[in-house]
């Protein structure tokens, strides 16, 4: 290699505040956001503010006589769940929910209770019924991985008599293309309902997640999504932005789990962050080891084996420049999870992603080419200090791969309400050349320390030959 290049190129590094700490992974060292995929994620048919929700307009929806049938039976047990600032009654949030159990509880969302989950000092839980009943409701309990919330009404007597939605039995498989009915109550514009087409799981998700073939809306978050008689399919917790009438629901079987261990817990009333937390690590946990478990695939690189993940719960896109352009060349894979843990406000956890880029520089000369593959390291944004998180605090060294040399940079940011849980990020660039290289990156949101350690060794484990090396280079 270039003398100059080859010291262009060891002398990448990446700006970031903060001490380093040892992270033991194991190698040898002491150890002190990816690009968006291409793909957008789905998005949480979130609770609607209650400034905007008169703005909006929502075509309806044709509905046939099944549906004005399960709508009449089930209006009684339908409610809109609205978040209000303690000391008036100026709303934050709206979602919707419906009464389970012998009737006197009722399911929501927790991304439509969360700010009372994590703020139960600053606001209050109330509910309106169809036949214009309301009154104070109390948090049980909330499964925060598969975004659920038990409640029940301070004074049951309004609500009583009423019944309660059925859960659809578990050995009763539904057919690809059944007709189900969403419930809720859309942009806070009135209780409402929406047909469409039941689509089976949602292939290549970490959490299991249904697949509606319909329109909802912000507002019929926590509603129900019922079959032809009237049983619960699944709770309404997101849509896609990007597409049509792709949407989602959280399955039956984590209502009744959530229903079962929550009948009879005492009201929530202070800050659960720590019950956040817990559920939080036990997910990190089985994510971290079912992603272990499974072998990298090869990225088909003539001279590199780089670490590509398996799809089973993941989604890969790829990219690269035009064959026939000038100068520096290059080839891109972005892998993402789809599914992300909604914890409040604009915090967003518990997941994965991975990214390479190969580049290929015989065109530029081993100067120009170290001067741009060095530049693309620098820029990689490992992020700030935050209302979330801390600074990152990183280390970075020199690390060889069975004689392949790379810089490696490992940072960690811990998050500052959750306490155990971190962000990870592994900053990868070969060195072995002035003409090629490939730089990849490898993050995980809201995994123990005790995972990040694996998980980046598990990363850096992915690389290596898979030639020998050319010694022109």
């Amino acid at each position: 290699m270039h003398s100059t290049a080859l010291a262009a190129l060891r002398g990448l590094a990446i700006r970031v505040p903060g001490a380093a700490v040892a992270l033991g992974l194991g190698l040898g060292l002491s150890i002190a956001a990816t690009a968006a995929a291409p793909q957008a994620a789905a998005i949480a048919a979130a609770p609607e503010p209650a400034a905007s929700a008169a703005t909006r307009a929502d075509p309806e929806a044709t509905i046939t006589g099944t549906g004005q049938r399960i709508y009449e039976r089930t209006r009684p047990l339908l409610l809109q769940v609205r978040t209000l600032l303690k000391t008036q009654d100026s709303q934050a949030s709206v979602g919707s929910g419906f009464l389970v159990g012998d009737g006197t509880r009722l399911i929501t969302n927790y991304h439509v209770i969360s700010q009372f989950a994590l703020q139960p000092g600053r606001f209050r839980l109330v509910y309106a019924s169809v036949d214009g009943h309301q009154g104070a409701l109390e948090l049980l309990a909330f499964d925060v991985v598969h975004d659920l919330a038990l409640l029940k009404p301070v004074d049951p007597a309004p609500l009583a008599g009423r019944g309660a939605v059925a859960l659809r039995p578990e050995t009763d498989a539904l057919a690809r293309g059944a007709r189900i009915y969403s419930l809720g109550n859309p942009l806070d514009v009135g209780f409402a309902v929406a047909e469409g087409t039941y689509n089976g799981p949602v292939e290549r998700s970490f959490l299991p997640t249904l697949f509606f073939g319909g329109s909802l809306s912000p507002g019929m978050s926590g509603g129900p999504a019922l079959d032809e008689q009237g049983r619960l399919v699944g709770v309404n917790v997101a849509a896609r932005r990007d597409g049509e009438q792709v949407s989602f629901l959280v399955p039956a079987a984590p209502v009744r789990a959530l229903l079962e261990r929550g009948r009879d817990h005492a009201p929530i009333t202070s800050p659960a962050w720590g019950e956040v937390t817990r559920q939080l690590l036990g997910h990190e946990a089985e994510l971290t080891q079912r992603f272990i478990a499974q072998p990298w695939r090869s990225a088909g690189h003539p001279r590199y084996a780089v670490p590509v993940p398996q799809e089973t719960f993941m989604r890969c896109w790829g990219r690269g420049s035009p064959q026939a352009a000038h100068g520096l060349q290059f080839e891109r894979s972005d892998c993402e999870m789809d599914s992300r843990i909604f914890v409040g406000g604009a915090l967003l956890t518990g997941f994965l992603t991975v990214r390479h880029e190969a580049y290929d520089g015989s065109k530029l000369g081993p100067l120009r080419f170290a001067q741009r593959y060095s530049a693309s390291f620098r820029n990689e944004f490992m992020g700030v200090d935050d209302r979330f998180r801390t600074a990152p605090r990183c280390v970075e060294r020199q690390v060889d791969r069975e004689g392949l040399p790379m810089k490696a940079v490992i940072c960690l940011r811990a998050y500052k309400k959750l306490p155990g849980l971190h962000d990870l990020v592994v900053l990868v660039a070969t060195l072995d050349s002035s003409e090629v290289g490939v730089q990849g990156r490898f993050e995980a949101y809201g995994v123990s320390q005790g995972s990040a350690q694996q998980l980046a060794q598990h990363y850096l484990d992915g690389y290596a030959w898979t030639a020998p090396r050319n010694a022109s280079h």
